[in-house]
Protein backbone atom coordinates (compact mmCIF):
# COMPACT_ATOMS: atom_id res chain seq x y z
CA UNK A 1 0.00 0.00 0.00
CA UNK A 2 1.66 3.32 0.88
CA UNK A 3 5.17 1.83 1.01
CA UNK A 4 5.12 1.62 -2.78
CA UNK A 5 6.27 4.46 -5.00
CA UNK A 6 3.43 3.61 -7.39
CA UNK A 7 0.89 4.46 -4.67
CA UNK A 8 2.42 7.92 -4.34
CA UNK A 9 3.86 7.36 -0.87
CA UNK A 10 7.56 6.75 -0.37
CA UNK A 11 8.93 4.83 2.58
CA UNK A 12 12.03 6.34 4.12
CA UNK A 13 14.29 4.99 6.86
CA UNK A 14 16.07 6.73 9.77
CA UNK A 15 13.62 7.79 10.98
CA UNK A 16 11.05 5.43 9.56
CA UNK A 17 8.37 7.43 7.75
CA UNK A 18 6.09 7.76 4.73
CA UNK A 19 6.33 10.85 2.52
CA UNK A 20 4.13 12.20 -0.22
CA UNK A 21 3.84 15.39 -2.27
CA UNK A 22 0.47 16.39 -3.65
CA UNK A 23 0.10 19.05 -6.32
CA UNK A 24 -3.09 20.96 -6.99
CA UNK A 25 -4.27 23.11 -9.89
CA UNK A 26 -4.80 26.23 -7.77
CA UNK A 27 -4.82 27.65 -4.26
CA UNK A 28 -8.52 26.94 -3.75
CA UNK A 29 -7.98 23.19 -4.18
CA UNK A 30 -4.96 23.31 -1.87
CA UNK A 31 -6.95 25.17 0.80
CA UNK A 32 -9.88 22.74 0.61
CA UNK A 33 -7.51 19.78 0.94
CA UNK A 34 -5.82 21.36 3.97
CA UNK A 35 -9.19 21.95 5.66
CA UNK A 36 -10.30 18.36 5.06
CA UNK A 37 -6.98 16.94 6.23
CA UNK A 38 -7.29 19.01 9.42
CA UNK A 39 -10.67 17.40 10.12
CA UNK A 40 -9.23 13.95 9.42
CA UNK A 41 -6.37 14.59 11.84
CA UNK A 42 -8.77 15.70 14.55
CA UNK A 43 -10.87 12.54 14.08
CA UNK A 44 -7.92 10.13 14.04
CA UNK A 45 -5.44 11.93 16.35
CA UNK A 46 -2.78 11.46 13.65
CA UNK A 47 -1.01 14.70 12.79
CA UNK A 48 1.39 14.52 9.85
CA UNK A 49 4.17 17.00 9.37
CA UNK A 50 3.01 19.23 6.54
CA UNK A 51 4.48 22.00 4.47
CA UNK A 52 2.64 23.70 1.67
CA UNK A 53 2.66 26.40 -0.91
CA UNK A 54 0.04 27.83 -3.22
CA UNK A 55 -0.37 24.64 -5.27
CA UNK A 56 1.27 21.82 -3.31
CA UNK A 57 1.31 20.01 0.03
CA UNK A 58 4.17 17.85 1.35
CA UNK A 59 3.19 15.29 3.99
CA UNK A 60 5.31 13.15 6.29
CA UNK A 61 3.88 10.41 8.50
CA UNK A 62 6.32 9.04 11.08
CA UNK A 63 6.31 5.58 12.61
CA UNK A 64 6.12 5.50 16.39
CA UNK A 65 9.54 5.69 18.00
CA UNK A 66 11.18 2.30 18.30
CA UNK A 67 8.75 0.62 15.89
CA UNK A 68 10.07 -1.47 13.01
CA UNK A 69 7.10 -0.83 10.72
CA UNK A 70 4.43 1.74 9.97
CA UNK A 71 1.39 1.21 12.20
CA UNK A 72 -1.88 0.09 10.58
CA UNK A 73 -3.59 3.28 11.80
CA UNK A 74 -0.97 5.40 10.03
CA UNK A 75 -1.39 3.35 6.84
CA UNK A 76 -5.16 3.83 7.06
CA UNK A 77 -4.61 7.56 7.52
CA UNK A 78 -2.45 7.63 4.37
CA UNK A 79 -5.22 5.88 2.43
CA UNK A 80 -7.75 8.42 3.66
CA UNK A 81 -5.44 11.27 2.63
CA UNK A 82 -5.33 9.75 -0.86
CA UNK A 83 -9.13 9.68 -0.93
CA UNK A 84 -9.30 13.30 0.25
CA UNK A 85 -6.90 14.40 -2.45
CA UNK A 86 -8.96 12.80 -5.20
CA UNK A 87 -7.07 11.47 -8.21
CA UNK A 88 -8.79 13.92 -10.54
CA UNK A 89 -7.56 16.98 -8.62
CA UNK A 90 -4.02 15.96 -7.74
CA UNK A 91 -0.87 15.07 -9.60
CA UNK A 92 2.07 13.23 -8.10
CA UNK A 93 5.42 14.34 -9.52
Amino acid sequence: MPDSDTAGWRRRERPLRLERRLEFADYEQTRVFLEHSESLSEKTAIYPNMSFGRTYVNLTLFADEGEQDIAPAVRAFAERVDALAGADRVSVP
